[in-house]
């Protein structure tokens, strides 16, 4: 089994503001999705660290943009890197539970992170592979094509299909970003079957690496 780039990710505070996060230096990469959409099994799956991230049945457990840090000298690591790489996973947007108050605080928080943080390197957009993508995805993946934010999608539990099944709906949301000119990276994943994890990993470790215009 080859090595894991992300491999010894560690928890380092969970910020209710970006004005709580990290300093803005370094590399960091972002990962965001709808809160049913299997974000903290992705993670967990991505580090090779199972109770990194909180997975519930209950969607909507992440209610704080929650910083991970990777080791310095791994294989995730820019050369020279001022700070840490780090993974931030960012609050699980359209659970109806979470109250209209909370739901506008974060809406506007992600929307400053996104637009402010300059140290954001590129986002991993976690998705459904059984549904069509949502409002809160397509609005991810027009924001992130015109900042000129590189993208990569996981269609998650692809256990859930045939292999067929899975490549058609690649395929189909390939022909989609053709057809509206978005340039978003897209691959099946699943976190239970390990499917597609590590070419997820290399796509993580590639926008590390990714210099912020």
């Amino acid at each position: 089994m080859p090595n894991n780039p992300l491999q010894g990710a560690q928890f380092v505070l969970a910020a209710h503001r970006i004005s709580q996060l990290p300093a803005d230096q370094g590399a960091e990469v972002a990962f965001a999705g709808r809160s049913n959409a299997g974000k903290s099994s992705a993670l967990n799956a991505l580090t090779g660290h199972r109770g990194l991230a909180r997975t519930s049945k209950t969607p909507g457990r992440t209610q704080q943009m929650v910083v991970f840090e990777l080791p310095a000298s791994g294989a995730a690591a820019a050369p020279a890197p001022a700070s840490p790489p780090r993974l931030v996973d960012l609050p699980g947007y359209g659970y109806a539970k979470v109250p209209l108050e909370m739901r506008e605080h974060w809406k506007q928080e992600i929307d400053a992170y996104l637009h402010q943080r300059r140290s954001l390197r590129g986002v991993v957009l976690i998705a459904d592979i059984r549904h069509p993508l949502k409002e809160f995805d397509r609005m991810m993946l027009e924001f992130c094509f015109t900042t000129h934010l590189p993208c990569h999608l996981l269609l998650t539990k692809a256990d859930k299909l045939s292999r067929n099944q899975a490549a058609q709906a690649l395929a189909a949301l390939r022909r989609q970003f053709a057809a509206e000119g978005l340039h978003a990276t897209a691959q099946i994943f699943s976190s239970t079957e390990g499917t597609g994890v590590e070419a997820a990993r290399d796509a993580v470790v590639a926008l590390l690496h990714t210099p912020r215009d």
